[in-house]
């Protein structure tokens, strides 16, 4: 390894930003394509790159950039592999094959397999801090093999705009951008599992948008309904009246059909108590972050869906063993300590 990649690599699979050589090697290491940029004298980028069983999550931010993938190349090398991305800064301009064109912008999904030769041109957006062009976007490589749907079902499918703003695209979409949050921290066991969660949500996605939902495994269907449970809770959390009843009215299924399937899925763990795990673990975050010191600890409580500020208390204490006033001091405290220390680094 050399000393930029020292320099550039950190952790298992997290690739700090580079110079454009050093990018596109990286990026040579998730598939062959050849990349060019007209920015490569002051390009910088960042690719994060995590596996999750047979499935790779990939991220990445950089400026404008094209890629291409050549009849050659996949005669050289094909490894059967659907490429699905979510744009989540710039624009994307995809030429698969001969004749199809398409343009992506932020928020689009775009699925294509590895056996297609394609042309892509990304072209960055302004960052909101005023930096240069960038784009960025999140995505997974799946093999072939692990979807239900035949590949020739899927022809006219491929290379399309997609929309992830509604339905299971939605789901999809935020459950992309969550992985890409988390995946640092996964031990191998939860990220297996987490990849055979995403194939189940691109199947139901993939069914839904060529009506062919006859075509996957009950188990299939059953996880991503289980996700988008989980999804439509988090969603919700700022609801005191958030029930299994009105969950299970939500996704047209009975209140028992509901509890048996978190009960099969996250063994033995209830709905009432992913509830509340997931109101506390809000709650921390709301009550460590300096945008919100104004609002005061009870006002916390009850925008995670606990109105009763003694049961909010509480609830707070046994899981974290501190007090939500507590824990807002403690983190008002560490903040002024890092920005104490960079004040005195910088001088």
């Amino acid at each position: 390894m050399s000393a930029q990649e020292k320099s550039v690599l950190q952790g298992d699979g997290v690739f700090e930003k580079g110079g454009f050589e050093y990018w596109r090697d990286v990026l040579a290491r998730t598939r062959e394509c050849e990349a060019t940029s007209a920015h490569e004298d002051d390009f910088t980028g960042q690719v994060r790159c995590f596996g999750l069983g047979p499935v790779v999550l990939l991220g990445s931010s950089f400026p404008s950039a094209r890629f291409r993938r050549t009849e050659r190349m996949i005669r050289r090398s094909d490894q059967e592999l659907y490429y699905l991305t979510l744009l989540t800064s710039g624009f994307h301009g995809l030429r698969r094959g001969r004749d199809q064109a398409e343009t992506f912008g932020v928020g689009d999904l775009s699925f294509i397999d590895s056996s297609t030769a394609h042309d892509a041109r990304m072209v960055g957006d302004r960052t909101p801090g005023g930096g240069g062009p960038e784009v960025a976007g999140v995505g997974i490589d799946l093999p072939v093999s692990l979807l239900p749907v035949p590949p020739r079902r899927l022809r006219d499918l491929l290379g399309r705009r997609l929309s992830s703003r509604a339905g299971t695209g939605a789901l999809l979409a935020d459950f992309l951008l969550g992985l890409d949050r988390q995946a640092a921290g996964l031990h191998p066991v939860e990220a297996a599992r987490l990849g055979a969660v995403a194939v189940d949500l691109v199947s139901v996605w993939i069914a839904g948008e060529l009506d062919a939902e006859r075509m996957l495994p009950e188990e299939a269907r059953r996880r991503a309904l289980v996700e988008g449970i989980r999804a439509f809770v988090r969603g919700n959390l700022h609801d005191p009246g958030l029930t299994p009843s009105v969950i299970a009215a939500a996704h047209h299924i009975s209140v028992s059909h509901l509890h048996r399937l978190f009960a099969r899925r996250f063994e033995g763990e209830s709905l009432a108590g992913f509830i509340r795990d997931q109101r506390l673990r809000k709650a921390h975050r709301e009550l460590a972050d300096p945008l919100l010191l104004a609002l005061p600890v009870h006002a916390i409580g009850a925008r995670c869906g606990i109105p009763s500020p003694s049961g909010f208390s509480r609830a707070f204490k046994a899981a974290y063993g501190l007090s939500p006033r507590e824990h807002r001091c403690r983190a008002r405290s560490l903040t002024a300590g890092s920005h104490a220390t960079g004040r005195s680094l910088g001088e």
